[in-house]
């Protein structure tokens, strides 16, 4: 089977620090992946290198066979409009109610307008365990649970071929960490089962993915299936699933 994104060799420095040195990853198509590291790893601006909002300084990003590094605007923007992102934070803009952001892609490029686009809001607000009263509220009106709903209501509104998901649980309780792990997992079946989540909650990896790969050092260190986390016997993997602070991985301790 042909990945539907192939990554070989990609760099991303910022100044003196190498934030990726080299990364390799294959992602095929009905696959939920999930890519762990510690805090501060690269994973954040492995999915932004991808979707080209942080430009790679070398290597190959292939989606579809098709180049994005160094790609022109409109390759780039064709690209992105294939993902739907759900950001860490949500990222909601604040000066437009709910169901203006759930459909700003689809405003965007006239797929809708009017009323059409705040039925199709409705609708998908209903799709992430929301109600249609939501719909006219401000992002600030909102729980931390509520705008990752939201988020992720806007991330599936243009029906992409592929889900990014930057550390979608960050910051929730453990009831709502569960609800929201729930929902992705039905929405990416829904699309056609094709994600790439990045997070360091070791209980949304073992939800939600597929396979899983360890991101240290600025490299894919080890790739394997979720069920394979736990015997891997690679060293890297190994300390992250159990959380020791001894390992290959140095964290520096601060008073």
């Amino acid at each position: 089977m042909t990945p539907i994104l192939e990554l070989r060799g990609v760099t991303r420095r910022f100044g003196a620090k190498q934030v990726l040195a080299g990364v390799d990853l294959d992602v095929m198509p009905g696959q939920s992946l999930v890519v762990i590291g510690a805090s501060g790893t690269g994973k954040s601006v492995l999915l932004k290198t991808i979707l080209g909002l942080i430009p790679a300084d070398g290597g190959s990003i292939r989606l579809d066979g098709v180049e994005l590094v160094g790609a022109p605007a409109r390759t780039l923007n064709a690209a992105r409009a294939r993902i739907g992102m759900l950001f860490q934070g949500g990222a909601l803009f604040d000066s437009l109610p709910v169901w203006r952001n759930v459909t700003f892609a689809l405003a965007a490029d006239g797929r809708m307008a009017g009323k059409a686009l705040r039925a199709r809001a409705v609708e998908l607000l209903a799709e992430v365990g929301l109600g249609a009263d939501v719909a006219d509220l401000g992002p600030a009106e909102l729980s931390g649970g509520m705008q990752k709903r939201v988020a992720l209501a806007r991330a599936i509104a243009a029906r992409p071929g592929i889900l990014f998901f930057d550390e979608p649980t960050t910051g929730l309780d453990p009831i709502m960490t569960d609800i929201i792990n729930r929902l992705l997992v039905a929405q990416v079946r829904a699309l056609g089962g094709t994600a790439v989540t990045i997070t360091h909650d070791m209980g949304s990896v073992r939800r939600i993915a597929d396979r899983v790969a360890m991101l240290a050092e600025g490299r894919i260190k080890w790739t394997g299936p979720v069920a394979a986390l736990d015997s891997s016997g690679n060293p890297w993997v190994e300390q992250f699933v159990e959380g020791r602070s001894e390992g290959p991985m140095r964290i520096a301790a601060r008073d």
